[in-house]
């Protein structure tokens, strides 16, 4: 099996490129595209936003499967090992996303404990991680990642200490949340503050209160009513159309936004520790992912073998699989990406590749499943949209940013 980057993978600027840009010349809608894919090709999820809890039940992942999904943060990859499959496999367009995936690979290896293990990754703000990477990671770690994570960033600064720095706040998407509480702040209001509201009651108080009149402000429409202001987000030009749907997208994040702040305990959901504290909580009965719960700690270890991070379009990596080998698939909302021709290229490979009661979920910007009317109905025959579980999924997401999660069953 392999167990690191592939070496000989295509640029990731090249990869990213081929994904996010479909429009030619050098009008409004190329060169939001062709921004987007610059923005893009470095870190952008310290993090993923996919809540594994909702996908693991969704899937139905059980022991001795074989699992392909997108790699993002990577979190997600190695919750999946919690439910003892016997394959995941992470592919990524993104060059520091698959680096991101090997060192929580290495890490959970060769990390002496579990304490070690969560203060790098969970904490992910003391000095003495710097220490443990040089120590227990560095040497295991394959070429492309280690020389990536001990490259420089603009400051000049070595990317592995954004663990020394708080790894959260960083990326694509730290930045965009950051400069979002600085706009909270320069309206009179603190966003960590909700953090300390008991229950989902008090939770709701103050959203109402503090958090929606920020929507109304002149400098918030004016800033997210152009599609670059998504770009930390993960948003390219064509998914920032579809979440908007016609709507003023001030009002769309208003209410991902009271989803997240609502919905859910706090003390049950580590995303919206993310997005109003940027970061985990430290106390011992913090809400974390899977992968990072002292409880599958050993479970992980032994199991991180089964672990595969790829540097690859998922199309292309399909292509090179047996027929079908594959019984769960992951795609986050890559899809919102795509033309059409890509879309049916994609969906011929799942299909192929399927074995026989495979499962796939995918989430979407806006709330309808994007496959009806744009893939071939040959290649929508062969699955059974679960509209209903579909439904329950996208509410038990604790994640609240995207409109839909749906889930496929292949027919017998």
């Amino acid at each position: 099996m392999t167990t690191q980057a592939s070496l000989d993978a295509p640029a990731g600027g090249k990869l990213i490129h081929g994904a996010a840009v479909s429009t030619k010349g050098i009008n409004g809608t190329a060169l939001l595209e062709r921004a987007f894919a610059f923005a893009f090709r470095g870190l952008v999820y310290p993090q993923i936003w996919e809540d594994p809890v909702a996908d693991m039940a969704g899937l139905e992942l059980r022991e001795g499967q074989r699992i392909v999904t997108i790699s993002s943060g990577g979190c997600n990859a190695l919750s999946y090992l919690t439910a003892d499959p016997a394959q995941v496999t992470a592919v990524d367009l993104n060059s520091a996303h698959v680096a991101l995936g090997n060192l929580k690979r290495a890490a959970a290896t060769h990390l002496p404990d579990y304490a070690h293990f969560r203060r790098f990754f969970g904490d992910a703000d003391a000095k003495d991680n710097v220490a443990a990477y040089r120590q227990y990671i560095a040497p295991h770690l394959d070429k492309r990642s280690r020389a990536y994570w001990e490259g420089r960033d603009l400051l000049g600064r070595r990317r592995i200490s954004i663990f020394a720095r708080g790894a959260y706040r960083y990326g694509l998407l730290g930045n965009f949340i950051g400069l979002a509480h600085f706009l909270a702040r320069l309206h009179g209001m603190n966003p960590r503050d909700i953090l300390q509201a008991g229950g989902v009651e008090a939770q709701r108080a103050h959203f109402e209160a503090q958090m929606v009149p920020l929507f109304d402000k002149p400098l918030i429409k004016l800033l997210t009513n152009h599609p670059a202001s998504l770009f930390g987000l993960g948003i390219p030009p064509a998914q920032y159309d579809k979440l908007a749907a016609g709507r003023s997208m001030a009002d769309v994040l208003r209410e991902r936004l009271e989803k997240l702040a609502c919905d859910f305990p706090f003390a049950e959901n580590y995303f919206a520790w993310q997005a109003f504290g940027r970061g985990y909580e430290k106390s011992p009965e913090a809400s974390l992912p899977p992968y990072l719960q002292e409880r599958h700690y050993n479970a992980l270890r032994e199991r991180i073998g089964r672990l595969e991070v790829i540097q690859a379009n998922m199309t292309d990596y399909l292509q090179q699989q047996e027929a079908q080998s594959v019984d769960r698939f992951l795609l986050l909302d890559a899809q919102d990406w795509m033309t059409d021709r890509q879309l049916n290229d994609l969906w011929s490979q799942i299909s192929r590749t399927a074995a026989p009661g495979a499962r796939v979920l995918f989430r979407t910007a806006d709330e309808p499943s994007l496959l009806p009317g744009r893939l071939a109905q040959s290649l929508l025959d062969m699955w059974d949209y679960r509209q209903e579980r579909s439904a329950q999924l996208t509410a038990q997401d604790r994640s609240s940013i995207y409109g839909g999660t749906h889930l496929y069953v292949r027919r017998d």
